[in-house]
């Protein structure tokens, strides 16, 4: 009874803090002087048609590789754990089939998921999307794979290999902005190219070409070692 107390006092309190900050909030009608100054001369200077990829790639630059840092951190930290807890004695235990439907639309289905995931990024300076939503848009295709297929093997090896090469050429994009122009990760390092084409913007195009890549190779990891785990323990 004491607990169930506890439990609705703590959810009053939250709703009336809620309540307090939903009052005390202002809706902005106008954008502040940061944003006034993105919006006004982003399209010019960063030659991008997606003016919040121009913000996250250039002028924030320093920020994306604290969020790409960050998702690499946790994906090592996931394996870590995962490969120190599995070092017990497998069970043994047939494995589970899965029916020829999800097969069948696993070998049609996933080309195209991986297509579209690559498009994302690729056209993030054009369309909404880019890096991070494509690289999630592949590792799903994995993890639609691996529910087709739960005995496939995944080539730990190429994860780690296309994680550290696109990691690597991203800093690197990031230091040439450096050297050869004005800023970290500064996309003048190549031509700006025709507004609106998928050759414009830039380096951005390439720069999240690699983090697309390397966000979804660390998805992909994360679900990989998940899955060996899981047939460890089975």
């Amino acid at each position: 009874m004491l607990k169930k107390v506890f439990v609705v006092a703590v959810l009053v309190v939250f709703a009336i803090l809620l309540f307090r900050s939903y009052g005390l909030m202002d809706a902005g009608t106008r954008l502040n002087p940061v944003a006034t100054r993105y919006a006004q001369d982003g399209p010019e200077e960063v030659g991008a048609a997606n003016l919040v990829t121009a913000v996250i790639v250039t002028y924030r630059g320093l920020d994306t590789l604290g969020e790409v840092t960050i998702l690499f951190l946790t994906a090592s930290i996931i394996g870590f754990f995962l490969a120190s807890g599995s070092h017990q004695e497998p069970r043994s235990a047939q494995g589970t089939g899965t029916s020829e439907i999800l097969q069948t639309a696993a070998r049609v289905i996933t080309p195209i998921i991986f297509l579209i995931g690559i498009y994302v990024f690729i056209n993030g300076h054009l369309t909404p999307g880019g890096g991070f939503q494509g690289g999630a848009i592949v590792a799903s295709g994995l993890v639609l794979m691996l529910l087709a297929n739960p005995g496939r093997k995944v080539s730990h090896t190429l994860i780690s290999a296309v994680e550290s090469i696109s990691g690597i050429s991203f800093v690197i994009l990031g230091i040439l902005g450096l050297i050869l122009a004005s800023g970290f990760l500064d996309n003048s390092i190549l031509g700006p190219g025709r507004f609106g084409t998928l050759f414009s913007a830039g380096a951005i195009p390439v720069i999240y070409i690699f983090v697309g890549l390397k966000v979804g190779a660390e998805l992909s990891g994360i679900v990989s070692n998940l899955q060996q785990t899981t047939k460890e323990d089975t």
